[in-house]
């Protein structure tokens, strides 16, 4: 596995980190905005629960003898109401009926009411019997019977002086007045019994204090059972607006998205600062190993200048002795056969001198922007009659980009690489040479083969010299390839070509302005 795919699954693996950073500060800012949102129902939650302690005072304050009257109650509760925090207020019986209220009309049925829980609205909350009528300031108001809530004309003067014909019989005639006790109704059942035609609760001036925190002595039994169903209290309704509470979970969520976005943009840019720096630095490995193999080379351009000259000279010898005697007229079928041999050998090592001579040159890249399709279709033309003596089919996409290179050395990476290709497939196998944008300003040139490919464990080694797969290649080939590569500052690769064959790809070609 080369360094190249090493550094790509590094980078991956850098961004995925990222991502997940991110993922986790997003969805713990959720968690947080879910927790600043209940923390805020129940902040509302609680001052209701005070707006509730606050009623139970006002009934306290207002109830007489067990008895509330209604306008004084409303006015009192009209004091409490406050536009965008408590919009409105109401006593309701046990029959979820609305007894007496404050504010804003109500518009929901109340009966159907579950004081278990709250009922949030768009705008508003409802919250029934939040505080226990039995329980806390309003204990008093509960404790030892119902508290009525009665109009005006419902409650007559003392004895029902005021109160309509017939409509609450007073006390039996020449009763003494009554008083008012603090002990239960139940304290009084005996005499109950004993004087059965006197309302309940009555009692003379014998006894002890007459009439305790029960029935109305204006009030017959059924009379009495009626209002405490219809006007007793059993529990309180409030409606409360969401308006601060919508403000501030509104402003939350707000901050909430801002640090989510801020979170992002430094992923986004360590990200980004990650691909830079990895770019950077593989730009500066590849640099740093085209000078080394520059230096190399110019080492042993200086042998190699040598070692030419003192071997093209007998090899010229040799070769022009060899054509010497093929050419003689007595010369035996034999010999000629021979001398042609010599000749053959010659040329080879003469190209394969020439080779080493070209690989050992140090490379000086003159850049200019090169058009990418006029280099690739020279070079075609000059594999012509290898590409027709094998019946090949080459395909070349047009519209291929321009890029900052040697053009010279360009051609000839070109060449060697579609030579390779070329010698790799059969007859009648198809090779195809495309170029694609990568980024807004590097691109990728490909070229692909059907031929057998390359063995995984050969993919790197093939670029090293003298490394052939054939025995009529010299393995200096796709070696200038990679000189030429690594001088411009490009990487080439030897990948599958799928479903068969073999694909050399060289990228990080720079686009041509």
């Amino acid at each position: 596995m080369g360094p190249h795919v090493n550094l790509e699954r590094r980078t991956g693996l850098v961004i995925g980190v990222l991502a997940a950073v991110w993922l986790v500060i997003v969805a713990w800012q959720a968690i947080e905005h879910k927790r600043v949102q209940r923390a805020a129902r129940q902040t509302l939650i609680d001052r209701a629960k005070d707006i509730s302690n606050t009623v139970g005072l006002v009934m306290r304050s207002q109830r007489r003898f067990g008895i509330i009257s209604r306008e004084r109650l409303e006015s009192a509760l009209s004091s409490l109401i406050r536009p965008g925090e408590l919009n409105a207020v109401a006593v309701l019986n046990d029959l979820g009926d609305v007894v007496a209220s404050a504010g804003s009309p109500i518009e929901f049925t109340t009966r159907d009411l579950d004081p278990s829980r709250e009922y949030w609205a768009d705008r508003t909350v409802t919250l029934m019997n939040l505080v226990d009528l039995g329980t806390n300031v309003t204990a008093e108001i509960s404790e030892s019977q119902p508290t009525l809530v009665l109009q005006r004309e419902d409650m007559p003067r003392p004895f029902g002086t005021n109160s309509p014909a017939g409509m609450f019989p007073g006390p039996p005639p020449n009763a003494p007045p009554p008083h008012f006790t603090n002990q239960p109704p139940s304290l009084d059942r005996q005499s109950d019994r004993d004087n059965p035609g006197r309302p309940r609760g009555w009692r003379g001036r014998g006894g002890p204090d007459g009439y305790p925190f029960g029935r109305p002595f204006w009030m017959s039994e059924q009379q009495y059972k009626t209002a405490v169903q219809q006007k007793g209290v059993h529990s309180f309704l409030l409606v409360l607006s969401t308006q601060s509470l919508q403000a501030s979970v509104r402003q939350d969520f707000w901050l909430r998205a801002i640090i989510s976005a801020m979170a992002a943009i430094s992923v986004a840019g360590l990200g980004l600062a990650w691909q830079s720096l990895t770019k950077t630095s593989e730009l500066e490995v590849r640099l740093i190993r085209a000078s080394e193999l520059n230096a190399r080379l110019k080492e042993m351009n200086l042998a190699a200048a040598g070692l030419a000259h003192e071997t093209k000279n007998p090899l010229n010898v040799i070769r022009g002795l060899a054509q010497m005697l093929s050419k003689q007229a007595n010369a035996s079928p034999e010999i000629r056969r021979q001398s042609d041999g010599i000749i053959a050998q010659t040329d080879r090592v003469t190209a394969q001198l020439n080779e080493f001579i070209n690989y050992s040159s140090p490379r000086e890249v003159r850049r200019t922007a090169v058009n990418l399709n006029s280099v690739v279709s020279e070079v075609v033309r000059a594999l012509g009659f290898d590409v027709e003596e094998k019946k090949v089919r080459l395909e070349v996409t047009h519209d291929m980009p321009s890029v900052e290179a040697d053009e010279q050395l360009l051609r000839q990476a070109l060449f060697n690489l579609l030579l390779n290709a070329t010698q790799a497939v059969g007859t009648g196998g198809e090779i195809r040479v495309s170029a694609d944008k990568t980024s807004a300003t590097e691109a990728r040139l490909d070229i692909r083969d059907d031929g057998p490919g390359v063995p995984p464990e050969h993919r790197e080694e093939i670029f090293k010299p003298y490394f052939t797969t054939t025995e009529r290649g010299t393995g200096l080939g796709l070696a200038v390839v990679h000189q030429i590569v690594l001088a411009h500052g490009w990487d080439v690769a030897c990948l599958p070509n799928e479903p068969r064959g073999a694909l050399f790809r060289l990228s990080h070609l720079r686009l041509a302005n």
